[in-house]
């Protein structure tokens, strides 16, 4: 990486094609690699905007210009910084100097040691970085992060799909202790009750999805209706894991760049733009697997590698979506939930 600009990912003779950020790149290569000679060209106009941003106002506010610089995407040299500003994990950071290694020097809870330990070789296998042979490995620092957030947030303590959010921040921020305070804004304000116990926001969100399905493509909509508690089934995994491993990591940065600076809307915005561009494709599904094998086949391809157009796509394929809409069907739903399970009990 130079100046924070992907360069074309390294093509040694023999070995794994890797992409700037240590992944193995498997397939479609050559579509990879065309994406993102185009890409750099932006991505340098973004860097000298950011850089001169930068310089004018060091003190990052939030305000219209810089929400518009964030959805046309953060370079990489000043994602960290952004994203820390953005989330609120900077003030939280610099109210709690020294929290983090307090954490890591308290005893440690050999059952979440253990949870955390059993997932460190499954946390992306594909990832030259996240070997534990690497020199040097990011294993250690994702140990690290998981651990003190367990000790930090007991209800939640450590669950699968957090080791993957991980992951990504120490890679973009190659810091532990920030990417420590990112994810706590992540699952103590940006998502709250994604990974409690119950799960509770996660399947309200699975809801609220179904809701807005219906309302902005309602021929998708009668189709799912058909199959109960398939939103689980199709986007549960889009949801906890924050689109890795489901969208191009390109893509997901970007996602996330409007995550960290928006909050969770995006994420509708998304799944419906994913949902809404692919209508005739999921239309012409027969039976459940058809939707389910549907639903992975619209997350690969041209349309989701582009994430300079996707991301434009975002703001204006699903049309109005705004905070209160969401928060409104957010009451409806988790209520709906409740009712639900206190019936089952």
């Amino acid at each position: 990486m130079t100046d924070g600009v992907p360069q074309t990912p390294p093509c040694n003779p023999g070995s794994e094609r890797i992409d700037p950020y240590g992944f193995e790149i498997h397939h479609n290569f050559d579509s990879y690699q065309e994406m993102m000679n185009e890409y750099v060209a932006v991505l340098n106009r973004r860097s000298m905007r950011w850089s001169k941003l930068l310089q004018e106002k060091p003190h990052v506010e939030k305000n219209l210009t810089v929400k518009r610089f964030v959805r046309k995407g953060v370079p990489n040299e000043h994602r960290a910084r952004i994203w820390m500003v953005a989330s609120g994990a900077q003030e939280e950071l610099e109210r709690n100097p020294g929290y983090y290694r307090s954490l890591l020097a308290l005893e440690h809870d050999s059952k979440l040691k253990e949870t955390i330990q059993i997932d460190m070789h499954r946390t992306f296998p594909d990832n030259i970085l996240f070997r534990s042979k690497a020199e040097p490995s990011l294993q250690k620092a994702l140990y690290n992060v998981l651990l003190a957030y367990g000790h930090h947030n007991k209800t939640v303590g450590y669950c699968q799909g957090m080791n993957f959010i991980a992951g990504y921040l120490i890679i973009i921020t190659k810091d532990d202790e920030k990417s420590f305070w990112l994810m706590d804004a992540l699952l103590s304000r940006i998502l709250p009750d994604y990974y409690s116990p119950a799960m509770l926001g996660l399947k309200t969100d699975q809801e609220v999805l179904g809701q807005l399905v219906k309302a902005k493509a309602p021929a998708i909509g009668q189709l799912m209706a058909q199959y109960p508690g398939v939103w689980t089934l199709v986007a549960s995994r889009w949801f906890i894991c924050l689109y890795i491993d489901i969208l191009p990591i390109e893509t997901v940065l970007r996602v996330w760049d409007c995550l960290f600076y928006e909050g969770s809307k995006v994420l509708f915005r998304v799944a419906l733009t994913l949902i809404v561009h692919h209508q005739p494709e999921i239309l012409r599904a027969r039976s459940l697997p058809d939707v389910c094998e549907c639903f992975k086949q619209i997350t690969s391809g041209a349309f989701t590698l582009d994430c300079h157009t996707f991301m434009q796509k975002i703001f204006t394929e699903p049309g109005s979506l705004s905070k209160a809409t969401i928060d409104k069907l957010r009451d409806k739903c988790r209520q709906q939930i409740l009712e639900e399970e206190s019936g089952q009990s």
